[in-house]
């Protein structure tokens, strides 16, 4: 069984007060690293935390494929400083917390990756952050499409069940299709929203198609 990753638990300066932000660091890494996945979490106004079941998922993949793992709340959520951003706050959150990386491990390559909101904060960062990849897990493309004023130039990776109940499968499907060439799309059977009863799953389709990627 491969041993627990070291964490850190800190807090970040970001444009509304403090960020609540806690790194995972697979023991035994290279240091510095060659890349860090910075990972969002849903929305604020909906329970979402760092702590979410498929965050917390997506950190524990990172994980095994090596890659150090960050989390943090956005403002106004758990310790972290201020209140609901609207969207364009916590983007703002995240350039800060993609700061702090740099000033830690200035050459090291951003992997971004978010859940539901969260991804839709991701996939309107990437470019400003300087992304090498971008995941996003279940994304309102619906409500993503009018706030992407440039498409991610990275490889862009988006997973769907095709029984999400918040993000109607066949809504996701034909943007993707308009949006060509741009992100590959996997649709999982059977998955809803929030990956109940598949979050193993989640993490084994992850792990199974990141790991063999060329750097």
């Amino acid at each position: 069984m491969p041993k627990a990753p070291e964490k850190e638990e800190f807090l970040i300066d970001g444009p509304a007060g403090k960020l609540q932000a806690m790194l995972e660091i697979p023991v035994g890494v290279e240091q510095p690293p060659r890349r860090v996945a910075i990972i969002c979490h849903p929305h604020p106004q909906h329970q979402g935390t760092m702590l979410n079941k498929v965050v917390h998922m997506l950190a524990r993949a990172m994980n095994e494929l090596g890659i150090p793992a960050l989390r943090f709340n956005f403002r106004g959520v758990g310790l972290s400083d201020g209140s609901y951003g609207e969207g364009a706050g916590e983007v703002e959150d995240l350039l800060a917390v993609t700061d702090c990386v740099y000033q830690r491990w200035p050459d090291a390559d951003i992997w971004l990756a978010g859940f539901s909101f969260g991804a839709i904060v991701a996939a309107q960062s990437a470019n400003r952050v300087g992304a090498s990849r971008l995941i996003s897990i279940a994304p309102a493309v619906n409500y993503l499409a009018g706030l992407l004023d440039n498409k991610p130039a990275m490889p862009w990776w988006i997973i769907q069940g095709d029984a999400d109940e918040v993000v109607p499968v066949t809504e996701v499907r034909d943007w993707v299709a308009a949006n060509q060439p741009g992100p590959e799309l996997t649709v999982l059977p059977g998955v809803d929203h929030f990956f109940h009863g598949q979050l193993v799953q989640l993490r084994e389709l992850l792990v199974s198609r990141l790991v063999n990627l060329k750097y």
